[in-house]
């Protein structure tokens, strides 16, 4: 968790998900950021697979796609 603002370069080609909280006044504002090309349902997916055979969370995620 981070007290600073979330830049987006810090998530962008990750499977990081950046938490930031904010006071203001009584309430709690949470603010999140991901990279939802890398770490949406699919990657999700692979991750949780990754788990389920013990293998490293992470194999598999840190590819990147050939059209960018």
């Amino acid at each position: 968790m981070s007290s600073t603002a979330i830049s987006l370069k810090q998530v962008v080609n990750t499977n990081k998900c950046l938490i930031q909280l904010e006071k203001q006044g009584e309430q709690l504002v949470v603010h999140s950021a991901i990279d939802n090309l890398v770490k949406g349902a699919c990657g999700q997916a692979v991750q949780n697979m990754n788990l389920l055979f013990g293998l490293e969370e992470t194999t598999g995620l840190h590819l990147k796609a050939n059209a960018f």
